[in-house]
């Protein structure tokens, strides 16, 4: 077995091919700890897009040894918390613990991943759980719109595709469409085990050793990248009040040794009430009450994001203003003591942050999946530190494209 030490964290992978990384922190009492499955949106067709996504609910609803009940009461009955997501890369399966239940958390992550029993009956529950989500994503144009405007930029990719699925698909997925969809992922060499919190890393591993055996997989793990990006502007009347606006980047992947550039960048821009954004949209000219940028980094790319809500009387003297401040980022360095200021801002925020036992985990089980590289958080802050003015500016011109930006407009659609 092979094991490295870093700090307070370690990292071992066992025979299996499992990979299991934890980071001690003696002054908690708790303990995170998360199943990372290489496997979301991304791994799925146009067919059987938001089969992901279905598959992580059904890990809930039932094994050879509990019911769907005794799966929710597992870790609740002792104050603890056990959930799941997934994303266009990843599913993450996690629970937040006292330290002494560690032993049954790993019980009941092991349980249903190796135990669902996938019913028919609860899948057809289940289904209409999912159906009831997507329809419901209409009455939150906010969100809808993000979809739209990750589609538009990937228009002919599976990182276009929704996470949750479409209903006509999501409607046609059968028990062996999951069956077939688990074996092919979810195996021990696609998977890393990651905790954070008052734990011993070889007790870890001991418990992982003794409840994860997962078979192994015949199907290669790969990534395939898109061919090309979207570009232009999309407008979609919709049955709404307001109008709302999102603005698409690619940007860069995960891993990339300039990402912190870029969240410097993205803090500056929209990460915040002191941002660029907020400041002179909101606050100054008052056309918005929503305004703000996000990132999102994938195995092999990523993207910059600007969402606006405004109303619909505003609706060209907000998109005016956007342009303004986006053109004025491409043309101007940003100054010394706002960049300082942005800095500063970014390490405070990641640093409180980090004061989550699951967010802990949670950086260890990306930076294992994407990195294969454990950095330590001083290296982090220094590389924060690290960033100046004219790299900056030359990553903001590359990254704040007008031609090669996405632009998808949600206006309310007009009486008939």
């Amino acid at each position: 077995m092979e094991t490295m030490v870093e700090a307070k964290i370690n990292r071992s992978v066992l025979p299996s091919g499992l990979t299991v990384i934890s980071e001690q922190i003696p002054s908690v009492r708790s303990v995170s700890i998360g199943v990372w499955v290489k496997t979301g949106t991304r791994f799925e067709t146009a067919e059987n897009n938001g089969i992901a996504h279905f598959l992580e609910h059904m890990m809930f609803k039932g094994t050879d040894r509990r019911s769907p009940l005794e799966i929710a009461r597992s870790l609740e009955s002792v104050g603890g918390h056990l959930n799941a997501y997934t994303s266009k890369d990843l599913t993450c399966y996690y629970a937040e613990i006292l330290d002494e239940y560690l032993p049954r958390a790993v019980d009941v992550l092991s349980d249903i991943l190796l135990c669902s029993r996938f019913s028919a009956e609860e899948m057809e529950k289940e289904r209409l759980v999912i159906l009831d989500e997507i329809h419901s994503l209409e009455d939150s144009p906010d969100e809808l719109i993000q979809d739209y405007m990750i589609r538009a930029l990937f228009p002919d990719h599976a990182l276009g595709f929704p996470i949750l699925g479409e209903a006509k698909t999501v409607s046609r997925l059968s028990r062996n469409d999951l069956v077939a969809f688990y074996r092919r992922f979810y195996s021990a060499r696609n998977m890393v085990i990651a905790a954070a919190g008052n734990l011993r890393h070889e007790e870890l591993v001991e418990l992982c050793s003794r409840h994860f055996t997962f078979s192994e997989s015949n199907h290669p793990w790969t990534v395939h990248s898109p061919d090309h990006l979207g570009r232009g502007e999309w407008v979609y009347p919709k049955p709404i009040n307001q109008s709302h606006i999102c603005v698409g980047f690619p940007a860069l992947p995960y891993h990339h040794p300039r990402k912190y550039e870029l969240l410097v960048l993205n803090t500056l821009l929209g990460g915040g009430m002191s941002s660029r954004l907020f400041q002179n949209i909101r606050e100054k000219h008052g056309v918005a009450y929503s305004i703000y940028s996000f990132i999102d980094t994938y195995f092999d790319i990523g993207l910059l994001s600007i969402y606006l809500g405004t109303d619909m009387k505003n609706l060209e003297r907000a998109e005016g203003l956007l342009e303004r401040e986006l053109q004025d980022l491409r043309d101007n360095p940003p100054k010394p003591e706002e960049l300082h200021q942005t800095k500063s801002q970014l390490k405070g925020s990641l640093m409180l942050g980090l004061e989550s036992t699951a967010r802990r985990m949670s950086r260890l089980g990306k930076m294992e999946i994407y990195r294969r590289k454990l950095e330590t958080i001083d290296a982090v802050l220094e590389a924060i530190d690290r960033v100046d003015r004219e790299s900056l500016w030359e990553l903001t011109r590359r990254i704040l494209d007008p031609d090669k930006a996405v632009k998808v407009v949600f206006v309310p659609q007009k009486a008939n």
